[in-house]
């Protein structure tokens, strides 16, 4: 009988407070995985090229070294965000590992443009 790995559990929390807990596939990104889940809050106009800042979060900063550093062109993207923290990140940019289970982003109350 096979078993089924754990899906990392993610949690999504709007600027209003409501969080949103989702399974998360191993290897997609938060991006995808809130897209697949109905998250408010986030836009991701540009689909996860990287082309926008519609998918702007703040990681949880427990979180952030397991993830590296932002791309320059991931931070360029950034400069169009509203609203940037220093653990701002672009969803579409940061895959799902099993390390990335219990997971909390938040979505800010506006995204950048695209």
């Amino acid at each position: 009988m096979e078993t089924c790995a754990a899906m990392p559990r993610i949690t999504f929390t709007d600027h209003t407070g409501v969080a949103r807990e989702v399974d998360a596939q191993t290897g997609e990104t938060l991006m995808e995985a809130a897209v697949k889940n109905d998250i408010p809050d986030l836009e991701a106009e540009c689909g996860g090229a990287c082309a926008c800042a519609t998918c702007h979060v703040y990681i949880d900063p427990a979180f952030l070294s397991q993830m590296g550093a932002a791309s320059a062109a991931e931070q360029d993207m950034l400069s169009f965000a509203s609203d940037v923290r220093k653990n701002s990140r672009l969803s579409c940019q940061i895959l799902v590992t099993e390390a990335l289970d219990g997971l909390g982003v938040e979505t800010p109350e506006t995204q950048g443009e695209a």
